[in-house]
């Protein structure tokens, strides 16, 4: 009797070792796929370039982002000002270079806020199920049924005073100059809002992959065993949902980035004189007429870098489909 349970014991045990070898086989593929797809290598590309940009490229940018030469206003691109200057004399070169670290912030945080609050409360509704299912999954269905810039407009807007009153009471209190600067509260107010919108797409995903996998042999032969319940949904379940995890962040990437782009458009985003994409094509859309370089510009740049997030996105779901056919 001993000896069948200990082999029934090995047995078990590698078939949870042949599963984590799988997984890592079809990582390794999901590479080899993925340096095949040009558009995806492009993808890449653009999308190195832009957080290289942002950690770099203010100290690259010609000019302070917002000194202003009264001398050369609203002038086309030149020697001196590689694409030309806004209305108030300001270099649109340095201003998109400097666009591009608010863009990576925004992008790197928002996403990462509303990645773990979706990876948390759609393993809770998986896991826990009944009326905590039924409330997240009501939640999700709400916040997914409102237009996402109107939602994120309106959380921007209602927040923006309160966030601002919490940061002048931690000024008062501290002393500290990251609580005076007003650029903080503009970016506190659009990660929050930004994660308020996206958080469902995640739950939504992580939900339904911990669903299908907990029924998996391999999940069974872990219970069978005695792993614990919080260590195979560590080890077993949150792993193998990765790959359209990680599908689905990139393009949370792309979408921050066209959403505060958006926001600071409409004016609830980062306000100026912090450089932004969006509030760029907002400050000289009256100009559109006259000198359209102003708006070509930073519309041109949001276009480049979410085409390209979008083709590293598909290149990345192409290769971490296991169906997927090798081309």
């Amino acid at each position: 009797m001993a000896q069948e349970d200990a082999s029934s014991t090995a047995s078990l045990q590698f078939e949870l070792e042949a599963q984590n070898l799988k997984t890592r086989g079809l990582w390794t593929d999901a590479f080899k796929r993925m340096i095949r797809n040009r558009l995806s290598m492009v993808g890449l590309f653009i999308f190195l370039l832009l957080f290289i940009t942002a950690i770099f490229g203010p100290n690259l940018a010609p000019y302070p982002y917002m000194l202003q030469n009264l001398d050369r206003v609203a002038e086309g691109p030149s020697v001196d000002y590689l694409l030309g200057t806004d209305d108030l004399g300001r270099d649109m070169l340095s201003r998109i270079l400097w666009g591009a670290r608010t863009a990576g912030i925004v992008a790197i945080i928002s996403t990462s806020f509303s990645l773990i609050l979706g990876i948390v409360l759609g393993g809770l509704a998986a896991y826990m199920g009944s009326w905590t299912d039924w409330i997240i999954s009501r939640a999700v269905d709400v916040t997914m049924s409102i237009p996402q810039l109107l939602f994120a407009s309106l959380m921007a807007a209602t927040f923006r005073k309160p966030v601002a009153d919490w940061v002048d009471a931690m000024y008062a209190r501290t002393g500290l100059g990251f609580f005076s600067t007003p650029t903080y509260v503009d970016l506190i107010v659009v990660f929050g809002a930004l994660a308020l919108i996206q958080w469902p797409a995640y739950a939504r995903l992580i939900r339904g992959q911990i669903l299908s996998l907990r029924e998996k042999e391999f999940v069974e032969a872990a219970r069978a065993v005695g792993v614990g319940q919080f260590k195979i949904l560590l080890k077993h379940l949150i792993p193998n949902a990765l790959g359209p995890l990680i599908v689905l962040v990139t393009f949370g990437f792309g979408g921050a980035i066209v959403a505060e782009s958006g926001l600071s458009f409409l004016g609830v985003g980062v306000q100026p004189p912090q450089a932004s994409w969006g509030a760029m094509i907002q400050d000289n859309q009256l100009s559109w007429r006259y000198r359209p370089w102003l708006v070509a510009v930073p519309g041109l740049t949001i276009a480049i870098v979410s085409v390209g997030i979008n083709f590293l996105g598909d290149g990345l779901n192409d290769a971490l489909n296991p169906r997927q056919a090798d081309t």
